[in-house]
């Protein structure tokens, strides 16, 4: 993604300037590091990158909230670690619903700090609780452009260590948060032999 098209047509460039140099401190400070060509990377900051380059290639004209929104989606994550709640399905929604109220309220605390009014703010808010969709075009945009993070960068990784139908059910629900638009973004990326094979899987239809 061009780093003109995510800062262009916003409504005080310095101002969002400001908000996005703020996420991406924030998230340096993960300790949490991937590596990429040989380069180090703190994982959140590089996932809000990668999160941002797929907002703006679904949605080149994506609104300012939207891109703020992308930018702080997981802001500060590795501070609420999932072994801080109980290793269960409802632990775990518990831990995901902590984890989204903990984002939005990071946001809005950056973006109040460098004089964005309640209206913005709480637009940023509710995408980041994902709150109205699929209803909400935006909110569509930004579950496509996460998912397509995950089967663009995290599949494979997660497709070595877990169980096959672990796998086969996590594309399911990935694919089915989707848009056709999303859908059609996920069919051209390339993938591995296996990864390739347990999508194929997880698309075919039930007999």
């Amino acid at each position: 993604m061009s780093a003109n098209l995510f800062f262009s047509k916003v409504s005080e460039p310095v101002r969002f300037r400001e908000a996005i140099q703020r996420f991406d401190a924030l998230n340096a400070a993960d300790p949490n590091v991937e590596t990429v060509e040989g380069v180090t990377h703190p994982r959140e900051l590089l996932q809000a990158q990668r999160l941002c380059d797929w907002v703006m290639k679904l949605s080149p004209d994506a609104s300012e909230p939207l891109r703020l929104a992308a930018r702080s989606q997981h802001l500060c994550r590795w501070q609420i670690p999932r072994a801080s709640y109980e290793l269960t399905r409802a632990g775990y929604h518990r831990w995901r619903t902590a984890l989204k109220q903990f984002h939005a309220e990071q946001s809005a605390t950056v973006l109040r700090a460098v004089g964005y009014g309640d209206e913005v703010i709480a637009r940023v808010s509710d995408l980041n609780l994902k709150k109205h969709f699929p209803a909400d075009p935006e909110t569509q945009v930004l579950e496509d452009a996460l998912c397509l993070v995950f089967l663009q960068f995290q599949l494979a990784d997660l497709a070595a260590r877990t169980d096959e139908a672990k796998v086969i059910n996590a594309l399911h629900k990935s694919w089915a948060k989707m848009s056709p638009a999303g859908h059609a973004q996920a069919l051209r990326l390339k993938y591995g032999p296996r990864e390739q094979a347990l999508l194929q899987q997880a698309l075919r239809p039930a007999s």
